[in-house]
C-alpha cells in the first residue's frame, strides 16, 4: 500500500516538537508499506533533510519515509494572517500533489484544518481513499477561546470541517471529545476510530542523563511543564501559583517552562516585574534531551487555559511524556486528562483558576517523596498498560488498510 500522508508540522525525534506523525509512518513502513510525508517548514522541528531547496520544495528518504518538504515557514509566534497564509498555501500546493502522486490512500492530519484540502479533492476528483485525522476541534476551539469572531471566517472553517468529515472513509480522533464533536457533524461512529497521542516508551525509556537549566539546583523541588507558550496553554496560571508561593515565602519550588511561542515574552516580562525568581524559561529541546530533562524532574505540569471546550477535547503531548517518562502529573483543569490522573493515582488534579490549590499541591508533593515515588510508577504503568505508542500506532495501520480495501 502506499500512503500519501500529509502533516505541515512533522518532525523526527530530533526536533523539539511533536512526533506520532513520524511513528505512525515509521510503523507503516515497517509493515510493509510505502509513505510519502508531505510537510512545511515548522519553527522546532527537524525533517531530516539537508538538500537545498528548489522551485519551493526539497525531496528525500529519511528512515524510509520519503519527505515532500514545502519551503514554507511557520512559527507559533506569528500573527494571525501570515498564518492563514501559510495554512493555504499548503492546502493549494498540496492539491497539485494529491492529483498526481501515485498512491493507493491519502492520509491527513490537523492542525491545521485546512491540511484535508488535498484530501477532499482527491476524494471527489480522483476516488481514492481519504482518511482524516482530527487532532483540534475547529472551529469550535478558536470560537470558545474567542481568538475568531469573524463570522464569514468561522462560516468558511465550519464548512471546510463539514466537507472534510463528509469526503473522509474513516477520521481518527485523538480525544473522547473529539469523537463526539465529529458524531455532531453527522457522522456515524462506526467510521470513526479514538487513536489518542501515546507514550514514546522507547525514547523514555532509555537510560538518559539527568540535566537541569540553570537557575535550578540539585536540592530544588522541579515542576517542569514542556510545550507550546501561547493561548491556549494558560501559562499564567503557572505564574499564579508562582508568585502564590512567594508569598508563602516558598523557595524550594522551581517552575520550569521549556518551549516557545506567542505568549513567551509576555510571560518572561511578567516575571520579571513580580520578581518571580521560581520560575524559570528554556528553550524547547529535542526528545532525547527532553527525556534526560524529565529524568530529573519532579513533576510535570499539564496546563491549559480554563476553556470548557479543551476538558475532553484534546490529547496534549507533554502529558503523554510525562507518563512515560514516569513522573507525578498536576493538571489544572477538569476533563478525561484529570479523570484518568485520578483514576491512576498518578498525579494531582486542581480546580482551574486557583492559585492556591496550585501552590498547595506543589508544597505537598515536595514534602512526599515516597508518594511522588509512587505516583510516578503509576504513570509509567499506565504508559505501558494502555499508551504504547506501538499499539496504537498498529491500530492506526490497521484503519489505514481497512480504508484502501473498502
Amino acid at each position: 500500500m502506499k500512503v500519501l500522508y500529509f502533516h505541515q508540522h512533522f518532525s523526527t525525534p530530533k526536533g523539539a516538537t511533536g512526533i506520532r506523525s513520524y511513528q505512525m509512518a515509521r510503523r507503516l513502513v515497517e509493515r510493509g508499506h510505502e509513505v510519502t510525508m508531505v510537510c512545511g517548514s515548522y519553527d522546532g522541528s527537524e525533517t531530516g533533510l539537508d538538500v537545498p531547496f528548489e522551485r519551493g520544495l526539497r525531496r528525500g528518504t529519511v528512515d524510509g519515509i520519503r519527505i515532500v518538504e514545502f519551503e514554507l515557514t511557520y512559527s507559533n509566534q506569528d500573527g494571525f494572517l501570515r498564518r492563514t497564509r501559510t495554512f493555504l498555501v499548503f492546502g493549494w500546493r498540496g492539491i497539485a500533489l494529491a492529483l498526481r502522486e501515485d498512491y493507493d490512500v491519502l492520509f491527513a492530519t490537523s492542525t491545521p484544518l485546512t491540511a484535508g484540502v488535498p484530501g477532499i479533492f482527491a476524494r471527489w476528483l480522483r476516488r481514492r481513499p481519504f482518511v482524516f485525522e482530527v487532532r483540534d476541534l475547529w472551529p469550535e476551539l478558536p470560537r470558545a477561546m474567542g481568538v475568531i469572531r469573524n463570522p464569514l471566517i468561522l462560516g468558511a472553517m465550519s464548512l471546510l470541517e463539514w466537507a472534510s468529515y463528509r469526503s473522509a472513509h474513516w477520521l481518527i480522533g485523538l480525544a473522547p471529545g473529539i469523537v463526539q464533536g465529529i458524531m455532531a457533524r453527522g457522522v456515524a461512529r462506526k467510521g470513526i476510530a479514538l487513536i489518542p497521542n501515546g507514550c514514546d516508551l522507547a525514547i523514555f525509556g532509555l537510560p538518559a542523563e539527568p540535566w537541569r537549566p540553570a537557575g535550578i539546583e540539585a536540592e530544588d523541588f522541579m515542576a517542569v511543564y514542556a510545550g507550546t507558550i501561547g493561548i491556549a496553554n494558560g501559562l499564567g496560571a503557572v505564574l499564579d501559583a508562582a508568585a502564590e508561593l512567594n508569598r508563602r515565602n516558598e523557595t524550594r519550588i522551581k517552575l520550569l517552562l521549556i518551549g516557545q511561542g506567542r505568549l513567551r515574552a509576555e510571560l518572561e516580562n511578567r516575571a520579571r516585574r513580580e520578581r518571580l525568581e521560581n520560575v524559570i524559561f528554556h528553550d524547547p529541546v529535542s526528545k532525547v534531551r527532553l527525556a534526560g530533562l524529565l529524568a530529573a524532574s519532579d513533576v510535570g505540569m499539564q496546563i491549559l487555559a480554563d476553556v470548557p471546550a479543551f476538558y475532553f477535547g484534546t490529547s496534549p503531548n507533554k502529558f503523554f511524556d510525562y507518563l512515560a517518562a514516569g513522573i507525578p502529573v498536576l493538571n489544572n483543569y477538569p476533563g478525561w486528562v484529570a479523570d484518568l490522573i485520578a483514576e491512576n493515582r498518578c498525579g494531582i488534579a486542581v480546580r482551574p483558576r486557583d492559585p492556591a490549590a496550585f501552590a498547595d499541591a506543589l508544597q505537598s508533593l515536595a514534602a512526599a517523596r515516597e508518594a511522588r515515588r509512587a505516583m510516578g510508577e503509576r504513570s509509567r504503568k499506565l504508559a505501558e498498560r494502555e499508551f504504547d505508542r506501538g499499539r496504537l500506532a498498529d491500530q492506526f495501520v490497521d484503519v489505514l488498510e481497512a480504508a484502501a480495501r473498502a
